[in-house]
C-alpha cells in the first residue's frame, strides 16, 4: 500500500472509531492512565504537524501554535506540555474545532508527500500512521474504562463486543532446547526496540496452542485463587490487598452468574470465550496455581508460528529492556521507546482492538504489571 493510500486508510479509521460518540463521551478522564477520546484524535494530528509538517512543508503555517502544548504527550524535545492528568480538564478548544485541526493537517499532508517522497520522510510518515494505529487502540480501551464507570453499562456499538472469541484448536508447541535468532529483520516497518536481531537460548519447554479461557479462571476464582498468598508475587498480592480485587477488571457477579462489561453492553461471561482484562499479576498467579509459568518474549516469538495470536495481548514473563546494540535515536523520534525500559512487562501479538496488519510476531508492547485495562489475556508455558 502506498504512504498515501495507507495515511488515509488510517486517517479514516479514527474518525470511523469516534463515529458513535456523543459529544460529551469526547471529554471525561477518569484516571490518569486513560485519555479523552478529543485528546488522543488531536495528539495524533499534533504528531504529524510538529513531527512533519513543521519540519518538511515549505512555509508550513501552524494551525494554532498553542495546540502544540496542549496536545504533546511526552516528548521533551519538543518542549512543554499539559500535565497527563489534566488532558480531561481541557474542554476548549472543542470537538469541532479539533476536527477542523485534523482537516487542516491532513490538507497539507497530503499536498507534503505529493512534493516529496524522500526516505526520511516516508518512513516518518509511516511512524506517524503506526503511531496513529496505536493511539486507535488506546482510544478504544480507555474509552471502554469511561463507559463501565457508567452504572448503566451504555453501549458503544451494538456489534461491538471484542470479548466473544474462541480458541481454535489445542495441544502444545515444543520447542527444543538450543539457541535461536530474535528480533526484527528485513524489510518493512518496525519500531527501534525490536531491533537488532541477536541469539538467545531458549530452554526445551512447551508453550500452548490456546490462551487460557474464561471458564479456566472462573475455577481460579472459585478456588480461591485471590485469597492464597502464596500464589502470587509480593506486588501482585499488596496490589489484591489494596484494590480489594476478585475477579478481571469489568466482571461483575449479579445473582450468582458472573457478568462482563463490553462495548456492546453487559453480558453473561462465556465460559467457553477467551480470557480478557487480567493484568500480569493476576496471569503469574493463575499460571502459578496451574502449576505451570508466562513463557518469555523469546520463547513466545520462536513458537508463534505455530499458534494462532493476535485476539490477546498476552503478557510474558520478560521485563521490558533493550536488546543488545540498541541505540536511542537522536531527537524527540528517540523518546518513543528507549525511555520506558524500565518497570514494565512485555505483552506480545496482538488483540482484537489492534489495528489490522498493526502487529506483528517480532512487536514489543509494554505496560506496567498493574494494567487491566488494555485487552490482555494469559498463554500458558511448562
Amino acid at each position: 500500500m502506498k504512504n498515501i493510500d495507507f495515511y488515509k486508510s488510517v486517517r479514516s479509521r479514527t474518525e470511523a472509531l469516534i463515529a458513535p460518540l456523543e459529544i460529551e463521551d469526547f471529554i471525561p478522564q477518569p484516571v490518569v492512565f486513560g485519555s479523552p477520546p478529543k485528546w488522543h484524535i488531536a495528539h495524533t494530528t499534533w504528531f504529524f504537524e510538529d513531527m512533519i509538517l513543521k519540519n518538511h512543508y515549505p512555509g508550513y503555517k501552524e494551525f494554532d501554535a498553542r495546540f502544540s502544548f496542549l496536545f504533546n504527550s511526552y516528548y521533551n524535545n519538543i518542549g512543554d506540555r499539559t500535565d497527563r492528568a489534566e488532558r480531561g480538564d481541557i474542554t476548549r478548544p472543542g470537538v469541532e474545532k479539533v476536527l477542523e485541526y485534523r482537516t487542516y493537517i491532513d490538507q497539507h499532508m497530503l499536498a507534503l508527500m505529493e512534493m516529496d517522497s524522500s526516505v526520511e520522510l516516508n518512513d516518518l510518515i509511516v511512524l506517524g500512521l503506526n503511531h496513529e494505529q496505536q493511539h486507535q487502540e488506546l482510544l478504544i480501551t480507555d474509552l471502554k474504562y469511561t463507559f463501565s464507570l457508567n452504572p448503566f453499562f451504555p453501549v458503544y456499538s451494538e456489534d461491538f463486543n471484542l470479548l466473544a472469541e474462541k480458541n481454535a484448536g489445542s495441544g502444545w508447541v515444543e520447542l527444543e532446547e538450543g539457541v535461536r535468532t530474535i528480533g526484527f529483520a528485513g524489510n518493512g516497518f518496525c519500531y527501534d526496540n525490536e531491533l537488532s536481531q541477536h541469539k538467545v537460548y531458549i530452554p526445551k519447554v512447551q508453550i500452548a496452542k490456546t490462551l487460557v479461557t474464561n471458564g479456566a479462571y472462573m475455577d481460579f476464582i472459585e478456588s480461591g485463587g485471590y485469597e492464597k498468598f502464596d500464589l502470587w508475587l509480593d506486588e501482585g498480592w499488596s496490589w489484591v490487598v489494596a484494590n480489594q480485587q476478585k475477579a478481571p477488571m469489568y466482571w461483575h457477579k449479579i445473582e450468582g452468574q458472573w457478568y462482563q462489561y463490553t462495548l456492546a453492553g453487559l453480558v453473561l461471561v462465556d465460559r467457553e470465550a477467551i480470557l480478557c482484562h487480567v493484568n500480569f499479576y493476576e496471569a503469574a498467579a493463575f499460571a502459578n496455581w496451574k502449576g505451570m509459568r508466562l513463557p518469555t518474549e523469546f520463547e513466545w516469538e520462536i513458537a508463534s508460528d505455530h499458534f494462532e495470536w493476535g485476539q490477546r495481548w498476552e503478557w510474558t514473563n520478560s521485563a521490558y529492556l533493550p536488546y543488545p546494540g540498541f541505540k536511542i535515536a537522536d531527537g524527540a523520534v528517540g523518546e518513543y521507546n528507549g525511555k520506558f525500559m524500565i518497570n514494565q512487562m512485555v505483552l506480545r501479538g496482538g488483540s482484537v482492538a489492534t489495528a489490522k496488519g498493526h502487529s506483528r510476531k517480532t512487536y514489543r508492547n509494554f505496560f506496567h504489571p498493574h494494567y487491566q485495562w488494555q485487552f490482555s489475556g494469559i498463554r500458558l508455558a511448562k
